[in-house]
């Protein structure tokens, strides 16, 4: 028995050395799998070779066609949802705003914002098929009318810090009122009464009426150009 024993654990000793030397051996067909993954990979990169850059004058023609309508494209997207150039013609909005300035209307504002009392706005004239620059005197449901060189609002006087007190004082100096005695209108659900901040010379509601909300066609006026008039026109004085 005590010989038995011994060559069984004998054997099993063995077996255990066996299995430590068996389990200590390189993995060799992983090694090798793992090599041939890597001469495959660098194959593909040598093969993925930088394709040889287009060239010649039909390929440069193409290049700028896509550049042009992707400009053509934002400029368009610019000019019916975000601003429009805009030009001042006259003396209406004077000293506000003075003849052959240019610049800019913002019609997303006119869109999000809505339109608000003495906003500085574009208006379209179907009559004249003009753009008017106007500002907001009356708004929808008010009661508009002057008297003694003073505009009312639903019977209150308005007040229009806007207007150059130095230039409307050198009018009456003169011997006329700055603003002329027009008679009550009272405005409906959807109308606006328009009038320019030069009012002895404004071609404005006094003289065609109201205008539509779907007339206005953008807000605050930036002025680009000269460059010695740029400035910020909207609702108040020019900032």
């Amino acid at each position: 028995m005590y010989i038995v024993e011994k060559e069984q654990t004998f054997m099993e000793e063995k077996k255990s050395e066996t299995e430590t030397i068996e389990n200590t051996k390189p993995n060799v067909e992983a090694m090798i799998i793992d090599d041939e993954q890597q001469e495959d990979s660098s194959s593909m990169k040598k093969s993925k070779k930088k394709k040889p850059k287009k060239s010649g004058w039909k390929y440069e023609l193409f290049d700028l066609a896509r550049t042009f309508i992707i400009c053509f494209i934002v400029v368009m997207l610019l000019s019916h949802f975000v601003i429009n150039p805009v030009q001042v013609d006259g003396d209406s909005m004077y000293p506000t705003l003075s003849d052959s300035e240019i610049g800019v209307m913002n019609i997303f504002l006119a869109k999000t914002q809505g339109i608000k009392r003495q906003d500085v706005v574009v208006v379209y004239n179907e009559e004249t098929d003009e753009n008017w620059v106007k500002r907001v005197i009356g708004m929808p449901n008010d009661t508009v009318y002057a008297k003694d060189d003073v505009v009312y609002e639903n019977e209150k006087p308005l007040e229009e810090p806007y207007l150059n007190t130095e230039y409307a004082n050198h009018i009456r100096s003169q011997g006329k009122p700055f603003t002329e005695d027009f008679n009550k209108i009272t405005l409906g659900k959807d109308e606006y009464f328009l009038m320019g901040d030069n009012r002895v010379v404004s071609y404005d509601s006094r003289a065609v009426g109201p205008f539509k909300k779907s007339a206005i066609v953008g807000k605050d006026v930036y002025v680009l150009f000269p460059f010695t008039e740029i400035k910020m026109v909207r609702n108040g004085a020019p900032e």
